[in-house]
């Protein structure tokens, strides 16, 4: 995925993202997490979703792309943000909940069992994760980035046993029913 690594492409993306922003997906996490809790936002892109976060609890901002992270950092130099990669999350740091919106979707099913076992690591205690997703089967590629679909079964079945499920819903982004969030919480047992 070097697509972002262009500041060209990363251009493009700032432009077709106008007008969207996760707004619904932050206030699921706010009903679960507490005021102040800390939140890492996997692929933050071009910032929106951070800055909401911000509101309401101590955000992390990360991406592999440097061009995203240096474009934030020009009108936020004060910014807590990583470069991490999504799949192996090489940081010691540790959150009270871990969130993306619409990144995963970008890894192999594979890659986001990784993923999924390794953010079990970074949450603390029985931390949360929030990801949405496209709605949907299959996957398509675009400008060689990969887009995978997931339906609640398809995506249940990714989850590993380092997380219980607490919820899973569509929601709208484009066209009704477009888009799935789901909730998850660090099981017990782990």
């Amino acid at each position: 995925m070097d697509f972002y690594d262009e500041e060209k492409n990363v251009e493009s993306y700032v432009q077709t993202a106008e007008g969207y922003d996760g707004r619904e997906l932050v206030d699921v996490l706010k009903k679960h997490l507490s005021p102040g809790s800390t939140v890492l936002e996997l692929g933050m892109g071009p910032g929106k979703d951070v800055a909401l976060l911000a509101e309401a609890f101590a955000a992390t901002g990360s991406d592999r792309s440097e061009a995203f992270l240096r474009r934030y950092c020009r009108d936020h130099p004060d910014a807590d943000v990583l470069l991490l990669d999504a799949v192996t999350l090489e940081t010691e740091r540790r959150f009270d909940a871990i969130y993306s919106n619409k990144v995963l979707h970008h890894l192999r099913v594979e890659e986001l069992r990784k993923s999924l076992r390794l953010q079990a690591a970074r949450v603390n205690g029985n931390g949360l994760v929030l990801h949405s997703f496209w709605y949907g089967e299959g996957t398509e590629e675009h400008h060689g980035l990969r887009f995978t679909y997931y339906t609640d079964a398809s995506l249940t079945a990714v989850i590993g046993p380092e997380f219980d499920k607490v919820a899973c819903a569509r929601y709208t982004e484009i066209d009704e029913g477009d888009s799935l969030w789901i909730l998850l919480r660090r099981s017990c047992s782990v």
